[in-house]
């Protein structure tokens, strides 16, 4: 997804050149914001934040002194800030020789306050402010933690823990830190895997415990070779040892925020009291850079690669935006993001730690009701969340976050029919599977009685009309049926059903009795074709949520392509297998064989689909059981067709099976290379007709 957005950023819809210091924005956004739909793909939407500001400078006023002549503080290495009330907390570590280490004190805007440049400052990283104003410094060359009380002065230095459980040969190389309400230090060491370190600021620190460990990668290769390979063999391999998280935030709850590279969907955490992650994001970055929260309990993360990801409190993504800037400072673009941060009117502050400077980022209006829903149906006041997410669908009726929760609040709501028809706009399964439920439910109670009247009437009518059958009424009606179905197309086609009971049969039926007519077989693999296109574009939601199946797409024509292409291929490729291992069965006998093996698809398919329409998420393991049946079914059935046709053993058939299988794959891997060097040819002659035309055109 990283790359996806990287590629992306370089169509910009605007430029504008960093020419002040605090730079205002009215323009459109020099990037593109996505979301993310129902089906789980990217898709561009209306811009969800603007750029607002860029600090490059702390301005001084006109009270304070300023012997260098600057007109305030210009950021060398920023690592770090915070954002709490009306302040800015920058964190500077200088450069590499500079005695200047300092957290810098702004007003939002980067108007200069104070600076904090304590001489004990060796190499500062990680920097956090509490409600009250106390300042935590994690400096990782200074082995320590430096903690100021709310006006700038010195108060204690907490160093490595003296206890037996964090390790003595542990070192400790404070990161990154966050406070708790309570007073509990969270800090983030370098080269410590054990998990975020807990500690009190007691008696220089006392250690509370490892949280939050990451899990390890166990992958099948890794225990295949700790079997296998002797204890020399293992000890020199890299340990398998849980990655470090990268950065982390704390909200008003006391939850703990993670992202940690390399981890996937587990980038993004949401850690409870135990230290047990609460959510899987539905979308995650490679490189993450930092985390933070906003006022609705929705989650941030910036990349260092310039974008932004918001999150809502359940890992679902509202937004990316953001990009990276290509040398031409970009207002809204930046090079290397570090850390992020959420005032109270929910604008966004990212450090740029590579351009030395701070974006700033401001809601548009479609975002503030977005969020102004989000607050509402967390609070439980569902019926006054629809009215904001009726004028972000207003604004834009395809964003399926906005269908999603509204869906979820009819629900709440008990208005079942509605929640139904938002949940199938916005493809979210789990709303429509109740809401079914519910409606189910309430027909089922309404209309037992007419059910049950209405199999007692079919149960008559099939009684009377076996006794019109018993007394010849339909003789005529069925002697000319007899005449069709006696035919010896409507015979072979029929023989489908004998088939399946019987292959074995079947098989020598193919071979010696001439069943074995192409326009039977192609008949019977136009329904295979045809139950398949039924199956995937016509059954109930739920299944096609599941598949993937966009609603109102339809590709018939490269489907039943599809289809034809890999039957006839794993036929010929079988029946050359089986010609070089002494195999008796004919083309003709394998591909109609091979083509009345996948009757049970035609039969069960229809049963599936008519299932799909009336099953909810806790009958669904109904259609998954008779899909399993129908493939063993239709594999076994294959396997016996190759070995009867070709009059085989067990041991030979399976060999052919392998093969055929093997060969299947050469053929794609040559038919892909030709693919290729037919697409250079073709670039190569349009490059000279190209040139052609060039010249003599001029």
């Amino acid at each position: 997804m990283r790359k996806f957005f990287k590629s992306v950023s370089v169509v910009a819809l605007a430029a504008v050149i960093l020419g002040t210091t605090v730079t205002s924005v009215q323009a459109e956004s020099p990037y593109k914001t996505f979301t993310i739909d129902g089906y789980g793909s990217i898709n561009e939407t209306q811009t969800a934040y603007e750029p607002y500001q860029t600090i490059t400078k702390i301005v001084y006023g006109e009270d304070v002194e300023d012997p260098e002549g600057t007109g305030g503080i210009i950021l060398k290495s920023p690592q770090d800030m915070c954002v709490r009330g009306d302040k800015m907390y920058i964190l500077d570590a200088g450069l590499v020789g500079d005695d200047i280490r300092r957290v810098v004190i702004s007003t939002l805007d980067g108007q200069y306050i104070d600076q904090i440049a304590y001489e004990e400052f060796i190499n500062p990283k990680g920097l956090y402010v509490t409600e009250e104003g106390r300042i935590y410094v994690a400096d990782r060359d200074a082995n320590a933690i430096f903690i100021f009380d709310k006006d700038g002065n010195f108060e204690k230095k907490i160093t490595k823990p003296d206890h037996p459980l964090y390790g003595d040969d542990m070192e400790f190389l404070p990161l990154k830190i966050v406070v708790n309400h309570g007073g509990v230090m969270f800090i983030i060491c370098e080269k410590n895997r054990n998990g975020i370190v807990q500690m009190t600021e007691d008696e220089n620190g006392s250690f509370l415990g490892y949280f939050g460990t990451n899990a390890t990668d166990v992958s099948l290769r890794v225990i295949l070779q700790r079997l296998l390979l002797s204890d020399e063999a293992r000890a020199r391999q890299a340990s398998n040892m849980p990655p470090t998280p990268d950065n982390l935030a704390i909200d008003d709850k006391n939850l703990i925020y993670t992202v940690t590279r390399g981890e996937m969907y587990d980038t993004l955490k949401k850690l409870n009291i135990a230290g047990t992650n609460m959510i899987e994001a539905d979308a995650y970055e490679e490189l993450p850079a930092a985390v933070a929260t906003g006022q609705y309990d929705n989650i941030f993360v910036a990349s260092q690669s310039g974008y932004i990801y918001e999150y809502n409190s359940l890992g679902e993504l509202l937004f990316v935006f953001g990009g990276k800037d290509d040398g031409n400072q970009r207002i809204g673009l930046s090079e290397t993001l570090s850390a992020i941060q959420v005032d109270s009117n929910n604008r966004v502050y990212v450090l740029d730690v590579a351009a030395q400077r701070v974006q700033v980022f401001e809601p548009t209006e479609f975002t503030n009701k977005l969020h102004e829903a989000l607050k509402l149906y967390s609070d439980g006041r569902y019926e006054e969340s629809k009215a904001p997410l009726e004028e972000v669908l207003t604004m834009n009726s395809l964003f399926d976050y906005a269908n999603k929760a509204m869906g979820k609040a009819y629900l709440m709501e008990r208005d079942y029919e509605t929640a139904l028809y938002y949940a199938e706009l916005a493809k979210d399964a789990d709303t429509y599977s109740t809401a079914f439920w519910e409606i189910r439910n309430t027909w089922l109670q309404e209309n037992i009685i007419t059910a049950v009247g209405v199999i007692l009437v079919l149960y008559v009518l099939l009684k009377i009309y076996k006794y019109f059958r018993d007394k010849g009424k339909f003789d005529k009606f069925y002697k000319k049926f007899e005449k069709i179905s006696k035919s010896k197309y409507m015979m072979g086609v029929r023989y489908g059903a004998r088939f399946i009971k019987h292959p074995i049969d079947g098989c020598y039926a193919v071979r010696r009795e001439g069943k074995n007519s192409y326009l039977v077989a192609n008949t019977v693999l136009a329904g295979t074709a045809l139950m398949y296109l039924v199956g995937k574009y016509l059954s109930g939601f739920l299944i096609k949520a599941q598949n993937g199946v966009r609603e109102g797409e339809y590709d018939i024509v490269t489907d039943v392509g599809l289809l034809a292409i890999v039957f006839v291929l794993l036929t010929a490729c079988n029946y050359l297998v089986c010609t070089i291992n002494d195999g008796e069965g004919r083309f003709k006998e394998l591909y109609c064989a091979f083509a009345y093996c996948f009757t049970p698809y035609i039969f069960i398919e229809i049963g599936i689909v008519a299932l799909s329409h009336v099953v909810t998420h806790n009958e669904i393991f109904l259609i998954s059981l008779a899909e399993t049946i129908m493939y063993v079914w239709i594999l076994t059935l294959i396997v016996i067709a190759i070995k009867e046709i070709n009059n085989y053993t067990m041991k030979e058939t399976i060999k052919v099976i392998l093969l055929t299988l093997f060969c299947a794959l050469i053929v794609v891997l040559i038919a892909y290379i030709l693919g290729v060097l037919w697409g250079q040819v073709f670039d190569f002659f349009s490059a000279i007709k190209g040139e052609a035309v060039y010249r003599f055109g001029n």
